[in-house]
């Protein structure tokens, strides 16, 4: 619905943002791979050099399933809304590059925690990238600022100075 009271028109916009999306798929993807990494690993072995389980090339262990649960939950949980799906996919993809940087660094393992390998590296790299760039080229907001509406019974034209200004119709 559009309304001119402040001179300008605003209307919802209901379609999906890129970081809701993001959210959205991202948070599918990882709370599978939680859900069916278990079946791959179950352990809770921490400190240097652990290793995990495979599970489609990814290594895994419970520790790293039960991030990959609450980062799928996270994500679905602020898909609906512009606002967090946004803030979301800023925060997830920075979180995730800075994982990227310490499993690139180290190479098998994130802090003692999470074993990892090259494949684990890549895709923390990918979530990163893309949960930035969704976040940044994603409007915040659902409403759509229009700088003129032409209303339908009047065929006057609302213009942002607050003005109207009635259409001329064409001679019969």
């Amino acid at each position: 619905m559009a309304h001119a009271s402040s001179g300008r028109a605003i209307a919802r916009d209901d379609r999906r943002t890129p970081a809701q999306w993001y959210c959205l798929l991202a948070g599918l993807a990882l709370l599978l791979a939680g859900i069916f990494g278990f079946i791959s690993d179950s352990s809770f072995e921490t400190g240097d050099g652990i290793q995990g389980g495979r599970f489609l090339g990814f290594e895994v262990n419970a520790i790293h399933n039960i991030i990959h649960l609450a980062s799928g939950l996270v994500l679905i949980a602020a898909s609906p809304r512009r606002a967090s799906a946004r803030a979301v996919a800023l925060g997830f993809g920075l979180v995730y590059g800075l994982v990227a940087i310490i499993g690139l660094i180290d190479g098998e393992d994130v802090l003692g925690l999470i074993p990892i390998n090259s494949a684990d590296n890549l895709l923390h790299i990918a979530l990163a990238a893309l949960g930035i760039l969704t976040g940044l080229i994603s409007r915040h907001d659902d409403r759509v600022d229009e700088s003129a509406v032409i209303g339908r019974d009047t065929h006057s034209r609302f213009r942002p100075d607050g003005a109207t200004t009635r259409r001329r119709r064409a001679p019969r």
